[in-house]
C-alpha cells in the first residue's frame, strides 16, 4: 500500500500518468525494502471513485492480464487526489509476491 501510495503521490505531482515517473517498477519495490520475486503495476487516472478504476483496469486486457498475474499474493492499491491537476485523482495498483517461484 505505501509504495502504491507513494507513486500514485508522484504521478500527482508531476502532474503525469506514468509508470516510470519517480522510477521503474523494480528499482522502486527495492528501494522499499519489497524484495519481489513477480510484481506488476496498474496505473490510472482520471477515474474518481475506486469502482470505476477498476472497472478501466478490468475492462482492458493488458491491465486484467497484471490483475490475473500468476503468483500474484499481495494487492497495493492507492489514490492521490490532485483537484489542481489534468485527471484530478492518480490510481495505482501494485500486484506483487515475496514467495519463491
Amino acid at each position: 500500500m505505501r509504495l502504491a501510495e507513494s507513486q500514485s503521490g508522484a504521478m500527482a505531482a508531476a502532474n503525469k500518468m506514468d509508470h516510470d515517473v519517480r522510477a521503474p517498477l523494480a528499482k522502486r519495490l527495492s528501494a522499499g525494502g519489497y524484495p519481489a520475486s513477480v510484481a506488476v503495476e496498474n496505473i490510472s487516472a482520471g477515474y474518481h471513485t475506486l469502482a470505476e478504476a477498476f472497472s478501466g483496469w478490468r475492462d482492458s486486457p493488458p491491465h486484467r492480464a497484471n490483475m490475473l498475474k500468476s503468483g500474484v499474493t499481495k494487492l497495493g492499491i492507492a489514490a492521490s487526489y490532485a483537484p489542481g491537476t489534468k485527471y484530478k485523482v492518480f490510481w495505482t495498483m501494485i500486484l506483487a509476491s515475496t514467495d519463491p517461484r
